[in-house]
């Protein structure tokens, strides 16, 4: 399925039938999933269009949250490890609503980042944390 995001080259193997995609952060193939693939194609806007690290980005990880274990889908580290960018992926067929948000707010007060990305691959929302409140902004920044 075409994303709104540039062509990126995915390396994709076929496992009995299971179709897998290479993740570059995770350096193992992966179930292709729908949420899977748009998870894919952030990672490559992050590395490839912001220059971001691979190094400084992580997947998956757990976050606790009235003792519950929640977990986010990408975020990319400062250069002292801090979380700088939440990111939350959804399969294109997922629109994004006020509880995609809630759960991005979740998040993001356990880990505390700057930047907010919500996407389902087709529609991106950016958000930037300013003096304790959201705005939508129209891109996020580029690694400095």
């Amino acid at each position: 399925m075409q994303l709104n995001f540039k062509h990126y080259n995915f390396t994709i193997k076929n496992d009995n039938g299971n179709a897998l995609i290479f993740d570059i952060i995770r350096k193992k193939y992966v179930s292709l999933t729908p949420e899977e693939w748009v998870r894919q194609h952030v990672i490559r806007f992050l590395v490839e269009e912001k220059g971001y690290n691979t190094g400084s980005i992580a997947v998956e990880k757990s976050v606790k949250y009235n003792q519950l274990s929640k977990r986010f889908d990408l975020y990319v580290a400062n250069n002292d490890g801090s979380p700088q960018i939440l990111i939350e992926c959804k399969a294109p067929h997922i629109k994004l609503s006020n509880a995609t948000l809630q759960q991005a707010g979740i998040y993001q007060k356990q880990l505390n980042a700057k930047y907010v990305f919500i996407t389902n691959g087709l529609q991106h929302l950016f958000l930037e944390l300013k003096e304790g409140q959201f705005e939508v902004i129209e891109d996020l920044p580029a690694k400095v």
